[in-house]
């Protein structure tokens, strides 16, 4: 923090467990890395490599080392995994990821069908060799699961041995979490929380009412996802009430009402 000011919520410190803020990177150049680091290293704890954009960005490993010479965590999007998958290619995909320095993987079935025992499979035999960051929700917006859907697939992952559950919503937020306008299914959200503990969920949430909705339900230490790597610096001023949306959440009840 630059200046001393009251009444500021405590955050996690780096290297957090909780209070995550995963960033989305759909293609960034080495500069543009640089960059984005410069200024948000410390409130960036993940880095994704969205989707499939690592099979055909340039200097990958130059980018990759970008990012964990900043102690910054950094993997490959969930429908890498699934693409490998599908060509029967798995153990292909332990060994780039290994070849490249990944220590995170992420688990998903947002484009594939996969029997659920079958993905909690994957989830432990991949413990041997990653953090596990396992993605409940599908990218088809038609496909809607009842709450206790939700509740029972990421008991199980944990079981499995994820770290983390990743609630999804794509890098757009219109989907599994939110109906297609972007509103979050308030329901399913609190019904989740009472089964799974927050500090495990890492709440995909693009868009701002979708960051302000989860800040002011579970607190600036929420975890939250495919934050766009312009967005890593207006979320943080929005997490500890620096931003107009939250700007009242913190302040003692007299200096509320005092103008």
């Amino acid at each position: 923090m630059n200046f001393k000011l009251s009444q500021i919520p405590e955050r996690t410190i780096s290297p957090r467990t909780y209070g995550l803020t995963m960033v989305m990177d759909k293609g960034l150049s080495l500069e543009e890395a640089k960059n984005f680091v410069s200024i948000g290293k410390p409130y960036i704890d993940i880095v994704k490599l969205g989707f499939g954009t690592s099979m055909v960005t340039p200097n990958l490993k130059e980018k990759i080392d970008i990012y964990r010479s900043n102690n910054i965590a950094v993997y490959f999007g969930g429908t890498l995994f699934e693409a490998f998958l599908i060509r029967n290619q798995i153990e292909d995909y332990i060994a780039i990821c290994k070849d490249y320095g990944i220590e995170y993987m992420e688990v998903s079935d947002g484009s594939i069908s996969i029997p659920h025992a079958e993905k909690c499979g994957y989830i432990e035999k991949l413990t041997q060799h990653a953090t596990i960051l396992s993605e409940v929700g599908s990218k088809d917006a038609t496909n809607i699961m009842a709450p206790y859907r939700w509740i029972q697939l990421m008991q199980d992952e944990l079981s499995a041995g994820a770290s983390y559950v990743i609630a999804e919503a794509r890098e757009a937020g219109n989907v599994g979490l939110y109906r297609d306008s972007g509103e979050v299914r308030q329901g399913l959200v609190n019904e989740i929380l009472t089964k799974i503990p927050k500090e495990k969920i890492i709440w995909e949430a693009p868009q701002k009412n979708q960051q302000l909705y989860f800040l002011e339900l579970c607190g600036c230490n929420v975890n939250l996802g495919n934050i766009a790597p312009t967005e890593i610096i207006p979320l943080e001023t929005m997490r500890i009430g620096l931003r107009s949306d939250t700007f009242h959440l913190y302040l003692d009840k007299d200096q509320q009402s005092a103008y």
